[in-house]
């Protein structure tokens, strides 16, 4: 199995923040492209393909994944800041802020090697065909598989109405509800729905793709419950497509909860480290050997964003922490760390997390150590047996008072950190 990365265009000053692409391809087989995010308070419809990326495995066939089309409208939990990006598929100023991200994204729908395409999104109320009240009824797109017409010419995947009636009734097995039921929802989009013309699907239908969007509801709360259910239908598509699949979890509610909360961490400049999830709203004195950052992770929904001084780090919608930099030479450079960890010797990399049940301490004697939330009787912390009762919580990075920074310098230039998680 093939896993690609394609492209991440971070534009720390400028007005958009771009897409990820990923491929995870197998053996020779159909492709499915799965589009999240292009409604930005829609969290349902970006957190699922984002456990595509990091969860899945794909033996036969391939998994094209966008999880984070409208990247500057998640952040901000908006619909679309810049207009409804879902109203900008049959014609776009050049003008547009969203005009390269739309342009960009056709490309990859226009794809030969695309055979089918799923929309992802969150949806008001619960579709029904008849109407039965203000949240059930004709009206509602939440739990709903939208097509824009019931067939379409095209050699593959061109009964959009049957292949939704096999998804649905494989979802509507695993309900954690009887009324969260999943429903059809034909819009007619070319005699019946002007709005639609301009959508993603029909743009791709009338290009020969086939398309549907899939739509949970937005009147149920839970978010672990709404990936569930997108994962669910996206595995029956796959299912319909011959594309086989392995991911390294159980598919149920628990542990989608379980992995939404795991930390995980950000690379920075290649000499820094930083928690991704329950931080503390402000990360002060971080170094920095740049006014500009480049930074690496496996979670295709952070952003950090540069605004006048201060960085500003996001976990999709959820803002995370305030980066309040501090300025070093970056001639300096330590690949390796020697420490000593709960009566072991060992060796960790520079931008790593080292984790500690008793006590650490600190073996390499060239650089000057600052352990932050430690107060020593010396300004070089190397060789102090730290335990956590020793530290100072207010200085944790996270809220959980249980990750540390240890931080290391050569007179006045900063060498990199690592982190200590207290376990």
């Amino acid at each position: 199995m093939r896993w690609i990365l394609i492209f991440l265009f971070v534009y720390l000053n400028a007005a958009n923040l771009h897409f990820s692409l990923y491929k995870k391809e197998g053996k020779p087989g159909n492709t499915l492209l799965v589009i999240g995010g292009i409604h930005g308070n829609e969290p349902g419809g970006y957190f699922a393909p984002s456990f595509l990326v990091k969860f899945y495995t794909i033996k036969k066939g391939a998994l094209w994944i966008v999880p984070n089309l409208n990247f500057d409208s998640i952040i901000a939990d908006k619909r679309g800041i810049y207009g409804d990006m879902n109203r900008k598929f049959a014609y776009i100023s050049k003008k547009d802020k969203d005009y390269k991200i739309i342009q960009d994204i056709k490309k990859i729908i226009l794809n030969p090697k695309v055979d089918l395409i799923l929309n992802l999104h969150d949806g008001h109320g619960f579709y029904r065909d008849k109407w039965l009240n203000s949240i059930f009824n004709p009206q509602a797109w939440g739990q709903a598989f939208i097509i824009d017409q019931e067939k379409i010419e095209t050699p593959k995947f061109s009964n959009l109405k049957e292949i939704a009636q096999e998804v649905v009734s494989q979802i509507n097995n695993s309900l954690a509800k009887k009324y969260h039921k999943f429903s059809i929802k034909n819009t007619e989009t070319k005699f019946k729905d002007e709005q639609m013309r301009l959508s993603l699907t029909y743009f791709a239908i009338t290009h020969n793709k086939s398309a549907f969007a899939i739509e949970t509801s937005k009147n149920i709360r839970d978010l672990a419950l709404k990936i569930f259910y997108q994962l669910k239908a996206i595995e029956a598509f796959m299912k319909v497509m011959g594309i086989e699949y392995k991911r390294s979890f159980d598919l149920n509610v628990k542990e989608i909860r379980r992995l939404f909360n795991k930390q995980e961490y950000v690379v920075i400049n290649k000499k820094s480290i930083l928690p991704i999830k329950h931080l503390k709203k402000v990360t002060n004195y971080f170094p920095l050997t740049s006014k500009n950052i480049s930074y690496t992770s496996n979670e295709p929904l952070l952003a950090i964003i540069k605004r006048g001084e201060y960085f500003y780090m996001y976990y999709g919608k959820f803002f995370e922490t305030k980066i309040i930099p501090q300025y070093f030479d970056n001639t300096c450079k330590v690949r390796e760390v020697k420490l000593l960890v709960d009566g072991k010797n060992i060796k960790t990399n520079i931008a790593t997390v080292v984790n500690v049940k008793k006590y650490f301490k600190v073996l390499n004697q060239n650089y000057r150590v600052n352990v932050i939330g430690y107060v020593g009787k010396r300004r070089n912390e190397a060789g102090e047996k730290i335990t956590y009762k020793k530290l100072i919580k207010k200085y944790a990075l996270d809220r959980n008072n249980k990750i540390f920074r240890v931080e290391f310098y050569k007179n006045k230039q900063y060498c990199g950190m690592i982190l200590v998680n207290w376990e």
